[in-house]
Parts: C-alpha cells; structure tokens; sequence
C-alpha cells in the first residue's frame, strides 16, 4: 500500500513539474509573441539632417582605366547612442562612399584590409569576370590589398558593395561595410539626376543595440537573422530629407540583413517607379507602395508637394507566409525611416519621361536548371561547400532557372553576373511593376515558385565560380548558397574540385595584389 501511496505521489509530483514547465514555455511563447512586433511610426523625431555619402575619389590611370582607392577600416561612430558606437566601414567610420563609373569605362578597384580581419568586398548587380566579383573566393587577409579590374558593360543602374566571406558576411555588413556603385549611360534618358540634390541614395538598414554598441544577437524564434528596432538611413537615425527641387530621385536600397521593407508615404503621396536592380524600366509605373527584400534597389521618383512634409514608412510587408513565421520575421512590424520636408517654393527640374529604357531580348531558353531552397541551411538539400561546382553553365546561352521555397520559411534568390527576367512568380501577374524591370534578387515566399530567365555571354572561367544563395545574410552564412562556373563548350571537361586556400589574397602582413586576379584553379 504505501508503495502505491509512494508512486502515486512521484507521479503527481512529476505531472506538476511537467504542467509547469508546459505553462512556462506557453507563457514565454506568449511573451515573446506579444513583444516581438515593432511599431515606430509616428514616434521618430526626424531632427538629423539626411547625410549623403560622398562620390568616391578617382583617378585616370595613362591607358585610361579609372582607379579607386577603397580602405576597409574600424571606427566609432554616432548611430544615435553616443558618438563610441564601434562600427567598421569604407575610406570612413561607417559606410563608404558612392563609386560612379559609365558604361564603357575600364574601372580598377584597390580594396586596402585594415579591420583586422579577413574580409571581401563583393560588386553587387555587376557583370564581371568571376575572380574579379569579390565573393568568398576573393578574401583579402589583414594588411593585404586586392585589385579587381574589369570593364563596365551593362546598363546604367543603382548597384552596391558588400562583403561576402564566407561565414560572416552578415556580422562584417551589420558593422558597416557597405555602398552604393552607380552605373551611368551617355544619352541616358532625363531624370533627376544631381547627386545629393535632386538624386538622393537611400540605403535602409534597421539595428539594435545593446547599451551604445551594435547588438548582432538573432531574436529568439527568429531565424532570419537580425531585426532592429532602429532605422538607420545612410548611417543616420531619425533623419529628414530637405527637398528642393519639384521632383526628387530616390535610390532606395534595403541594405538590411534581413528585414523585408513595403515602402510607402504616410500621406499617402503616389510616387513613379522608374528602375529596379537592374536598371531602369521600359516605362515608369505610379505606386503607393514598394516591397523590397535585403540585397534589392527600387528607383523612385517623388513630387512632393511645396510646403509639405511626408514620412517615407514600411508598413507590414506581404510575406505570404504562416502566421508564425510572419511575426517572426517582420511581418507584422511598421517602422517610420525618412521623413521628407518640401521647402515653400520648389526648383523645376527635370520630368520623368514617358519612355526610359528598351531592355534587351534575353532569347529562348535552351537550358532549365531547378532549385529548391530546403531549408535555412540548404539549397537543394546541400548545404554550400566551397570546393564543390553545383552547376556548370556553358556561354552564349539563356537559360530558365525555377526557384521553389519548399521550406516554409522566408527566403529571397539572389544570382551573381547576371540581371534576370522574371518571367512567372506565384501569386503574382506577370506585369507586376516591381518584376518588369531587370533584377540580381528577388523574393521566394514560402510555397512559391519564381522562374528566372537570364543570358550568360561572356567572362568564362573554368576555376573560378560565381554564388547564388538567399540574401538573408544569416542563411547565406549558415550554407543557404551555391556555386556556378561560366565556360565556353570546349572548357566544360576542365571543370573540377577548388583550391580554397589559394584564393586568399596576402598572407596577413603585407601581401599586394594589383593583378586583380586573386585566384588559382
């Protein structure tokens, strides 16, 4: 009997400890539920003038190459906490400046590694030679200098620069290494186009701090990555643009490693879209509304009216996933980011034309590859190795590539070299606005299927592969990434395992590279 009354009572203590424990965790799901979306807006004091980052020095070199110098270096900045933020950026504390090259021009780039560090920076949207791109394959060691050198061939476009190693791309872009490259055309179509006048970089990013430093902890139940409850604009908290002219040119950036924006103005104010990643469009589109994901550039052009203010906000993005993963993401979050303030009496300056661009016939597809982004981890169900090609495309081809998120989680698609077509996305009409024009990135929802037309004609290299992977940083570090060679028809049987460790560039003390090479097969 009193062994009955013994085991009556274990299993009464234990059924407590086990409610208790079940209650504990539903009460910090609640929590964690009920204080994890964000609201700013209407709650930002916009009392910083909108800092523009400087077009970035330049040379001409005897054979006519323009050279930049760019220094990847640590700082202190004033991200709103204090001016002791430690934060890393380009030829400055945070951020750098904004590169400006036309179409036709031979660019060299010297990217200086003082961070102490290895690090790479990578040219985001540009069509280049594989070893010039800057991606995990490219590292420069502390110390080291590397010396991309290529030709600029493809329309004019807001692109920009990051780093992409391997691992910590997320930390060293959250730090503050990051900038726009602006590609320009002779005889470009008029628009506004009077840098930090009437042609202002928009680059967004969100962050969170912890006391007065940069937190890099993912929330809890969010694997995504970081979502900030402070909006940065060009590296300035609460920031207004003062407005001049009767039309302005935004270039928008989500900068963000991994907050998804649905951009739109408080008062409602239309705006024209006029260019997305690649370029600009055949024709602008008036909006309310813009979604971008991290890694992707929208152009607007805005008409604000004089003596007006609008608060340029995001709004819950449409992320077409479960309620769980929703609030986890920021799906539910509104944050305001830039507040424009029209002077009484507006400059005229020039009107977005009805036609801007023709935008080239990609061909009929001879090749259709699939991927499946699995997981947070895995494309395909592989997560990225280094030394691995996954695929191997031959040039002078266009191809179709189907992406599918079966995983259920929030994913973007981001492809090195080329700008792509959308040409079917789920859930959305073929002439979406948004997926008309030429892009690098483009947003995956759970369940979704995106197929991507693009034309690869040139830059063949056998040894030296180009990165497709989701651009929420946290999943591209975590292995969410793939590799591709681009080869001419008789190089194709060349193709083998990688060297990684050759591609360092320096050995840590004062290795130089100005070849722009950086690589061996």
């Amino acid at each position: 009997m009193e062994h009955v009354k013994l085991l009556g009572r274990i299993v009464a203590t234990l059924f407590a400890i086990g409610a208790t424990l079940i209650l504990g965790v539903a009460g910090a799901g609640l929590y964690f539920w009920n204080t994890t979306a964000i609201d700013t807006t209407g709650q930002v004091t916009f009392d910083r003038p909108l800092q523009i980052p400087p077009i970035a020095e330049s040379t001409v070199a005897e054979d006519g190459t323009r050279v930049f110098d760019l220094t990847m270096q640590r700082g202190t900045s004033d991200l709103g906490h204090g001016p002791d933020t430690q934060t890393w950026g380009v030829n400055g504390d945070y951020l750098g400046p904004t590169l400006r090259a036309t179409r036709g021009e031979n660019v060299r780039v010297n990217v200086r590694n003082e961070v102490g560090e290895t690090s790479t920076l990578h040219w985001h949207g540009m069509h280049l030679p594989a070893a010039m791109d800057g991606g995990p394959h490219q590292n420069v060691e502390p110390g080291a200098t590397w010396s991309p050198q290529w030709t600029i061939d493809q329309p004019a476009a807001t692109l920009w620069y990051h780093p992409h190693l391997h691992g910590s791309t997320a930390s060293h872009v959250y730090r503050g290494l990051a900038g726009l490259f602006l590609l320009d055309e002779q005889d470009g179509p008029g628009l506004p186009d009077e840098y930090g006048v009437d042609d202002i970089p928009v680059i967004v990013q969100d962050k969170k701090f912890d006391g007065t430093q940069l937190d890099e902890d993912g929330a809890i139940f969010a694997n995504v990555g970081i979502l900030g409850d402070e909006i940065l604009v060009n590296g300035t908290p609460g920031t207004f643009l003062d407005v001049t002219t009767e039309r302005v040119r935004l270039r928008l950036l989500n900068a963000s490693n991994a907050r998804i924006y649905n951009f739109s103005f408080d008062t409602g104010l239309s705006f024209d879209l006029v260019g997305t990643d690649g370029g600009l469009l055949e024709s602008p589109v008036a909006l309310r509304s813009l979604q971008l994901s991290p890694g992707e550039r929208a152009e607007i052009v805005v008409e604000a009216p004089a003596g007006t203010r609008n608060v340029l906000r995001s709004t819950p993005p449409d992320l077409r996933a479960d309620f769980w993963q929703t609030r986890f993401s920021g799906g539910d979050d509104s944050v305001d980011v830039l507040e424009l303030r029209a002077a009484d009496t507006l400059e005229t300056n020039e009107m977005v034309p009805a036609r801007l661009a023709t935008l080239e016939d990609l061909g009929e597809p001879t090749v259709t590859r699939t991927f499946d982004l699995t997981s947070s981890t895995e494309i395909n169900n592989r997560e990225m190795d280094m030394n691995r090609i996954d695929e191997v495309v031959v040039a002078g081809t266009t191809e179709l590539w189907e992406v599918t998120n079966i995983s259920g989680m929030v994913h973007n698609f981001h492809v090195h070299d080329v700008q792509f077509q959308v040409v079917e996305a789920t859930g959305m009409p073929t002439d979406h606005p948004t997926l008309t024009g030429r892009k690098d990135t483009v947003y995956v929802p759970p369940g979704a299927t995106v197929r991507l037309l693009m034309r690869f004609d040139d830059h063949t290299d056998p040894n030296v592969p180009y990165m497709y992977h989701c651009h929420l940083l946290r999943h591209e570090d975590d292995g969410m990434m793939g590799q591709f060679v681009v080869v001419g028809a008789e190089e194709v049987d060349q193709v083998g395992v990688l060297s990684v460790h050759s591609a360092h560039i320096g050995d840590g003390h004062n290795g130089e590279n100005h070849s722009g090479e950086g690589h061996t097969g």
